[in-house]
């Protein structure tokens, strides 16, 4: 059995790097006009587990490596925005959105004040109830692809409410 579940991983793994790369700011992430409140809205519509926001910077080398070798995979991209919204949050930016709360504020506001983001990037996944999912923040780069999947199936699974990543990871290599 432990084979078969072996063979399975490198044959979904194996063909979805023998895919094509594609453009992550058209296929991870989602447009927005930056109402989050709406977008949570949309998010319960649509049969989301959440919403995943990655708070990034244009001169962060690790945001650059996370768009070039993870959220360019096409099965990354298609297993987040099955479960997920996702949105690109700037650390750094004065345009103006509204929070989770419909409180207007510049993004650079939102990133230090609400979610105290300091380095980049964060991956932050926010419940449909409009609050951070406990344990469900990754500050960095994850090693690869397969530990970024890891990180999704952590939160949809609902792992969280049980385990750490650490361990969730550990346990997930084991099987």
């Amino acid at each position: 059995m432990r084979l078969l579940s072996v063979l399975l991983f490198a044959l979904v793994f194996g063909a979805g790097a023998l895919a094509s790369p594609r453009d992550p700011e058209q296929y991870f992430f989602d447009q927005t006009f930056g109402d989050f409140s709406e977008e949570l809205e949309n998010a319960r519509e649509q049969g989301k587990k959440g919403i995943l926001l990655m708070f990034e910077m244009d001169e962060c080398p690790f945001c650059q490596r996370m768009k070039a070798t993870v959220l360019n995979r096409p099965e990354i991209q298609d297993y987040f925005r099955k479960h997920f919204l996702v949105f690109s949050v700037d650390i750094e930016g004065d345009i103006e959105i509204s929070d989770f709360q419909g409180n207007p504020m510049t993004m650079k506001d939102f990133a230090l004040k609400q979610f105290r983001v300091r380095a980049t990037p964060v991956f932050q996944f926010i419940g449909l109830d409009g609050k951070p999912v406990k344990r469900g923040r990754y500050t960095g780069a994850t090693r690869d692809a397969e530990e970024f999947m890891l990180l999704g199936k952590y939160i949809v699974e609902d792992a969280w409410k049980e385990t750490s990543f650490s361990r969730y990871k550990r346990q997930a290599r084991k099987r």
